[in-house]
């Protein structure tokens, strides 16, 4: 896991100055060492985590044996050794996956893209052709940003901060991203908060020739169901898992894993465990009486891990955020950051590589709303007057969901999955802070309105790398550690994408294909647990009477930069202790952290 850095301008070496400034601004995405190449009109940076090929043989920026192409990788290619031996004419140098995508690129140019698993950004320069070829992963597990300079200079990092750092250019706020965070609570992932700083999309590529960018989707997700039996399916899944747990184990360091006790870390746990005689699991609990501590100590226990609990140190919450916030380069509300940074901090203490359970909801149909948006359908036609009547009637009776009063404003599922589930700003009160934009991204499939397989497809294409990705990236690499996600790898996760509905999610089961397959793998506790997220609401947080200073000091002062975006007086509407609160104040805090150039 690294920092990748580059200039594609005309005298390149002129900007070496620039070069380091962005490495530098990246050096907590790779502590180890720092370096750069220089071709006639391409300037490449990288900072290194060294992972894998420890020696001076796997530094980047990488030549290929030729000279004439060079690479600079963020992220780690699974399965990487057998792609190599398909490669035997390639003269390799030393034995790190870095060397394979060059080999690759040799003989397939662009077209390697669809051979190459992982999660991954990355670009080449081949000198000959003077163009550059980037892309990123499928499921957005590592960024890429990219910008114009005011000299037409090609710009591009891992992270926003990297490339305000080379000077060469003057961000400007982006009101339709701005519009998406007040939104959902995260910028959406075709985006970034800056009209002029760009992100590469997931799945997509870019080449740059000529002065002229090239974008192009290089992979979709796949559309259509499979038909298949429960116990095909389970006997599928644990092999398919089994092989991405294998793969994601390759490494010239310890890999541990996350463990917070629920069904899909506990998964990743258990299948490690086939694998390495004896690993290390880590956990994060709120001292009170809903941590999950208990739940992960019973599968270390099981599988004999060496444990290891970080439990919430009653930190000042203030002064938390104003050291974590900067590492996100952009408004972000998940509450769940900070104690992700602090058991990244935690592990990196131990570990430089960790397994992690996340994704598993999105792919076997964990979330609560899915179960709800199941009921609806079933239950209830939008089409059907009647119907809606009816809903009506048993509304006030009792509530169907946590959000069922609006549930029959929205034609189908999929709407009220995009207009009601993780909203917090809806579009009048958008209105009223000043933000009238929107943004309608673009997806690899259409969506059937009414199916829950389809939800699910539309939160792997934003929230996923919207939300989940950049959280898990930007708070493990401020803590120069890396995250790797079993459940993305390809095949398993086209496995579960395709599953019919009736094996992730019915009425009164979620999970259902996880569980059938990795069930006696749990203990008994395990088996019968609900869902838990980090704990402490947003409320208890504001209870902090630092947190209610800092809010005041970003807030309740019209000379905020904040609200050169939002308005000042519509501002003070929101600030109720809440959720709304939450996010707004984490904007705020975005752009105090950024104040120097906006």
């Amino acid at each position: 896991m690294c920092g990748i850095a580059g200039i594609i301008t005309n005298n390149a070496r002129n900007y070496q100055d620039e070069i380091q400034k962005m490495t530098d601004a990246m050096a907590h995405r790779g502590p180890d060492s720092s370096h750069y190449e220089f071709y006639e009109n391409a300037a490449l940076g990288h900072r290194r985590l060294s992972i894998i090929d420890l020696s001076e043989n796997g530094k980047q920026p990488m030549f290929s044996n030729t000279k004439n192409e060079c690479i600079v990788l963020n992220g780690e290619i699974y399965g990487y050794q057998s792609i190599k031996d398909q490669y035997p004419e390639y003269p390799f140098h030393g034995s790190s996956d870095t060397e394979v995508i060059l080999a690759m690129y040799q003989r397939k140019q662009e077209n390697l893209i669809h051979d190459l698993p992982g999660m991954f950004a990355f670009a080449i320069w081949d000198n000959e052709k003077q163009e550059l070829f980037c892309a990123r992963d499928r499921f957005g597990e590592k960024p890429f940003f990219y910008a114009i300079g005011k000299n037409n200079e090609f710009i591009f990092a891992s992270e926003i901060k990297a490339i305000l750092a080379s000077g060469l250019i003057q961000p400007q706020v982006n009101n339709d991203a701005l519009s998406h965070y007040l939104q959902y609570g995260y910028v959406n992932t075709y985006q970034s908060i800056y009209k002029n700083i760009y992100t590469l999309p997931p799945a997509h590529q870019l080449i740059w020739k000529d002065g002229k960018v090239t974008i192009s989707r290089y992979y979709s997700l796949p559309a259509k169901d499979r038909s298949i039996s429960l116990s095909d399916a389970k006997e599928e899944f644990i092999y398919l898992l089994k092989n991405a747990v294998k793969k994601q184990l390759i490494a010239d360091v310890e890999v541990g894993s996350f463990l917070s006790g629920g069904l899909d870390s506990s998964s990743i746990v258990a299948l490690v465990s086939e694998f390495l005689p004896r690993q290390t699991t880590l956990s994060f609990g709120y001292d009170h009486e809903a941590s999950e501590l208990k739940y992960a100590k019973e599968i270390a226990q099981k599988y004999n891990t060496n444990h290891i609990e970080i439990h919430e140190k009653k930190k000042d919450l203030a002064t938390s955020l104003l050291h974590v916030t900067p590492f996100l380069d952009e408004p972000f509300a998940d509450r769940s950051f900070l104690p992700h940074y602090e058991i990244c901090k935690s592990a990196r203490e131990n570990l430089t590589v960790v397994l992690s359970g996340d994704v598993g909801d999105e792919l076997f149909g964990g979330y609560n709303f899915y179960r709800t948006e199941n009921q609806l359908r079933n239950h209830f036609s939008y089409n059907n007057i009647a119907a809606k009547f009816g809903l009506k009637l048993y509304q006030n009776l009792k509530q169907t969901s946590f959000i069922s009063q609006k549930n029959i404003e929205h034609p189908n599922i999929l709407d009220f999955h995009q207009n009601s589930v993780r909203n917090s700003f809806n579009k009048e009160e958008r209105n009223l802070l000043g933000i009238s934009e929107s943004f309608h991204q673009p997806y690899s499939f259409t969506p059937n309105p009414d199916s829950l397989n389809d939800i699910m497809r539309v939160d792997l294409e934003k929230y996923v790398p919207g939300n989940m990705m950049v959280k898990s990236d930007r708070m493990a690499m401020a803590n120069s550690l890396e995250v790797r996600t079993p459940f993305l790898d390809i095949d398993f996760a086209e496995f579960c994408i395709q599953l019919p509905e009736q094996l992730k999610l019915n009425n009164e089961n979620d999970k259902i294909i996880l569980r059938e397959a990795m069930g006696s793998y749990w203990t008994e506790t395990i088996r019968n647990r609900n869902k838990q997220g980090f704990g402490m609401s947003v409320e208890s947080w504001f209870e902090e009477d630092n947190l209610i200073n800092l809010s005041n000091d970003l807030l309740k002062d019209s000379n905020q930069k904040v609200f050169n975006y939002i308005d000042f007086k519509a501002t003070q509407k929101f600030l109720d202790k809440g959720q709304k609160h939450w996010n707004l104040l984490q904007l705020a805090l975005w752009a105090h952290n950024n104040q120097s150039v906006l």
